[in-house]
This record gives C-alpha cells, sequence and structure tokens, in this order.
C-alpha cells in the first residue's frame, strides 16, 4: 500500500510540473485566446446593451469597460515581466510575517537546487486557481451585468461601474499574483494575503455603494447580493485551503522564504508540500 501511493504521489508530482511547465509555454496562446474571448463576449454584450447608443459618448461609455476588461491581465502579465524576470535571484523581505514553526534559513542558490523548490506539487493547484479565477470572474461579470451607459439610471451606472471596477481590478491582481508564485518572487505569499482582503473589501464596498443608490429594483438588488455573497463564499473557501499552506508547507517556505525545517526528516510527515 505504501509502495502504491508512493508512486501515485510521485505521478502527481510529474504531472504538477508538466502543468506548469505547459501554462509557461502557452503565454502566446493564453494571451491570444483571451483577446478573442473579451473581443467576442464585449461585442455580444454591446449588441444588446439595456441603455440607449445615441452617440459617440455614449458608445464609449458602454465600450469602455470591456476594453479595459481585455486589457487588465495582460497589463499585469506585462507589469510582472518586469518585476519579476524569469531567473533573477530576489532579496527576501526584512521583516518576517510568517513566524509559525521552526526553520533555517538557507543560501537562495542553496535553495534553488532543492528538490522541493518551485511552484509545483500542490502549489500547482494554487496557481491554475488563480489563473482560471480570471476567466470565471469575467464570465460572472459579463453574465450578470447588461451594458450600459449615461442614458441608463443612475443606479444602473452606479452598477455597471462599480462591477466594472471590480472585475478589472480583481482580474489584474490575481494575474499579478500568478506571476509572482510562478517566477518564485520572496513576496508571493503575503501580496496574495493583501489580495484576498482587497477582494472581501471590495465585495463589502461595492454591496453598500450599489445597495445604497436610490431607485434599485428589488430583483437587481437581491440579485446583486446572491452575487457579492458566491464572490465572500469563495473568497473565504481559497482563504480556508490554502492559508495554512501558505504558512507551513516545506515547499512555500523553500521557495518563497528560502527556509528548511530544522527538523527535516519528521516536518516532510506532517506539513504539506
Amino acid at each position: 500500500m505504501k509502495a502504491l501511493m508512493a508512486a501515485y504521489q510521485a505521478k502527481l508530482y510529474r504531472k504538477s510540473i508538466s502543468a506548469v511547465a505547459m501554462i509557461e509555454g502557452s503565454f502566446p496562446k493564453i494571451i491570444l485566446a483571451w483577446v478573442v474571448f473579451v473581443a467576442l463576449a464585449g461585442m455580444l454584450r454591446i449588441s444588446f446593451a439595456s441603455s440607449l447608443i445615441n452617440s459617440s459618448a455614449s458608445l464609449l461609455q458602454t465600450v469602455t469597460p470591456y476594453v479595459l476588461l481585455g486589457l487588465s491581465p495582460l497589463a499585469a502579465f506585462w507589469i510582472a515581466g518586469q518585476l519579476f524576470p524569469r531567473g533573477v535571484l530576489m532579496q527576501q523581505p526584512e521583516i518576517r510575517l510568517s513566524r509559525y514553526g521552526k526553520w533555517q534559513s538557507v543560501d537562495v542558490l542553496a535553495a534553488r537546487e532543492h528538490p522541493l523548490f518551485g511552484p509545483t506539487g500542490m502549489m500547482a493547484s494554487l496557481l491554475i486557481g488563480m489563473l482560471i479565477n480570471v476567466p470565471v470572474r469575467s464570465l460572472e461579470f459579463l453574465a450578470a451585468v447588461p451594458a450600459m451607459n449615461g442614458n441608463a439610471p443612475l443606479w444602473g451606472q452606479v452598477l455597471f461601474a462599480a462591477m466594472t471596477f471590480d472585475v478589472v481590478v480583481m482580474n489584474f491582481l490575481y494575474v499579478l499574483c500568478f506571476m509572482a508564485a510562478l517566477r518564485c518572487a520572496p513576496w508571493f505569499p503575503r501580496f496574495l494575503v493583501v489580495v484576498w482582503g482587497l477582494d472581501i473589501s471590495s465585495q463589502l464596498l461595492m454591496g453598500q455603494i450599489v445597495g445604497g443608490t436610490a431607485g434599485l429594483p428589488l430583483g437587481v438588488g437581491d440579485a446583486l447580493s446572491s452575487l457579492l455573497q458566491g464572490n465572500l463564499q469563495k473568497v473565504m473557501i481559497s482563504m480556508a485551503i490554502w492559508l495554512p499552506y501558505l504558512i507551513l508547507s516545506e515547499r512555500v517556505n523553500l521557495t518563497y522564504r528560502a527556509r528548511v525545517a530544522l527538523a527535516p526528516a519528521q516536518s516532510s510527515l506532517q506539513l504539506p508540500r
């Protein structure tokens, strides 16, 4: 049984390596697919806009959110390429925030030579989840929020602006987190925690702003409440699953904090990798 489990774990680990390598090698295809998807979905949404497009200003107001939706992940990819170049040795933060456990710092070069170094194993699942979150969140926005402009009622304008801001900013931040994790940037764990906090704050703030807008129909308010609650639940579930892993994992501590457990023979049985 132990031999079978070991073989199965080795198989999953090899698959995680292949998945991460495939994603990094497929960036041009991913970007092209994203541009095509947003262009087609945006044109479809604009074709069935819920407010009248009767001027160049109203057309610009209707089109701009979908342009921003398409550009935000691309901007994050480009900025991350400048911030986290491939193969560059990055300095560890001076202040340690994760202090649970007994760890020993190691040289950056020695850490990179360690078999546990890199965003593979369970880390690959976290990377894929962050990347998938972008199209999923975008689909929710496209499905739930009709295209509107200045000819819409005030509550419609506020709803469209708030939801656009949320999806554009959070897509940007999650892609930036993904790239930081992929390039083994030491700031990744704390940056992801900050993004989770911003995501939660964004959902709560949207509920207050849109829900407090005069004239908001009851049905729209109920649908918005359900959407925001669903988003909050997803973020909280992600935090419950991945925050302990980010703190306890030997792989995470080695890859992003350049440190190993003081008793590796024991910790390998206790800590997720």
